[in-house]
């Protein structure tokens, strides 16, 4: 975990990459930076932002966590969520969005209260160095979505 004991959002990653391994604080490489400047922007403090990843340990060749990985980890992700217990939470992309809904719901951007959480789809942090032309897209929806925070 990374961040806050007793944040109001909680951002929830995939799984480590090699840094995050290797140091133990998940999103610490590149992904990290932009998830850094994500919050920065999102005026959120220190001390009310968390991040975890949907498995704990980093797959084979840093693919994404198959289904019988993310059920070895589902207990130990849920009792996080339970323990922080935020009032947002947001889904970094599709692996975190089928780890606590058990599918694919919603739609990028999209926000619903689901277990009495706000709960809000953003791309991946690692998507973005990937496809640099959807960061305007997710930094539009941060400054116009301040108030779900």
């Amino acid at each position: 975990m990374k961040g806050g004991k007793n944040p109001k959002v909680l951002f929830i990653g995939e799984a480590p990459g090699k840094n995050e391994d290797a140091s133990g604080i998940p999103f610490c490489g590149r992904a990290g930076k932009i998830l850094d400047d994500m919050i920065e922007d999102m005026d959120i403090q220190q001390d009310d932002w968390a991040v975890i990843n949907t498995v704990k340990c980093r797959p084979p060749d840093n693919r994404r966590p198959r289904k019988g990985e993310l059920a070895s980890c589902r207990s130990f992700f849920e009792r996080q969520i339970e323990m922080l217990d935020p009032d947002v939470i947001i889904l970094l992309g599709n692996t975190a969005e089928e780890a606590f809904l058990g599918n694919r719901q919603l739609q990028w951007g999209e926000c619903r209260e689901i277990y009495g959480k706000n709960v809000v789809k953003f791309y991946h942090p690692a998507a973005l160095i990937y496809t640099k032309s959807r960061q305007p897209e997710q930094q539009e929806f941060i400054e116009k979505n301040s108030a779900l925070w």
